[in-house]
């Protein structure tokens, strides 16, 4: 399976020269951009609004706070919930609606420089640094998981490699050809063993303290 099934009318054109040349992208990346900034989106609305709840009232317990594991309460009282002195997902309010209207450009067929492409791709990557960071500290120092944090874990490791997986197609990011082949072959094979990497550490965390207990 390739990155047709994902990326498959998207050609470069070139206009008064070099410089100008722009790039589109096929309908199913697009799509991807589309429904992955709805769900960050979606995720950061309602801890915005869970947050709001808990600044009115401490004793405030958020729906998903089900158990002293799964407890957006208790990652939403950390520290780490207002890095940068405010509270987190109001950054994901505007990030991911940056790309939910990327997305909406693409399918209505806007073409982009490849500098453009080349800004998503370095503003998903700081996304996702920044969201692996925000896991070690929900696994190892706050010792609690949030369901909508991870949802937007998800979401922007997708957009993040499939935005890279479109750039190394297009040459916008120049890779060896055997490289380029194999990510363009096998694009699948990084986000599965990702997720598969995040859910084993989830498993081992809590696993004589909680999910052995389910079974």
């Amino acid at each position: 399976m390739t990155t047709t099934t994902l990326d498959d009318v998207s050609t470069d054109h070139a206009s008064d020269g070099a410089g100008d040349r722009t790039i589109g992208a096929g309908r199913p990346f697009a799509l991807l951009l589309v429904i992955t900034g709805a769900l960050g989106l979606l995720a950061s609305w309602i801890i915005t609004l869970d947050e709001h709840e808990l600044l009115k009232d401490p004793n405030f317990k958020p729906a998903c706070s089900i158990n002293p594991i799964i407890s957006c309460g208790s990652v939403m009282k950390s520290a780490q919930a207002t890095v940068f002195g405010f509270p987190n997902p109001m950054a994901g309010l505007v990030c991911f609606g940056v790309v939910v209207a990327i997305g909406m450009a693409v399918l209505a067929r806007a073409r982009f420089r490849a500098w453009y492409w080349i800004g998503l791709n370095i503003g998903t990557l700081l996304g996702t640094v920044f969201c692996m960071w925000l896991m070690s500290q929900t696994l190892y120092v706050i010792n609690a998981l949030c369901l909508w944090c991870t949802l937007t874990w998800i979401v922007t490791i997708l957009m993040f490699w499939y935005t890279t997986v479109h750039n190394i197609k297009h040459g916008i990011i120049k890779v060896p050809a055997g490289l380029r082949n194999a990510v363009l072959e096998f694009h699948w094979v990084v986000p599965v063993l990702w997720y598969g990497v995040i859910a084993v550490l989830i498993l081992t965390k809590w696993w004589t303290q909680y999910w052995s207990t389910l079974l």
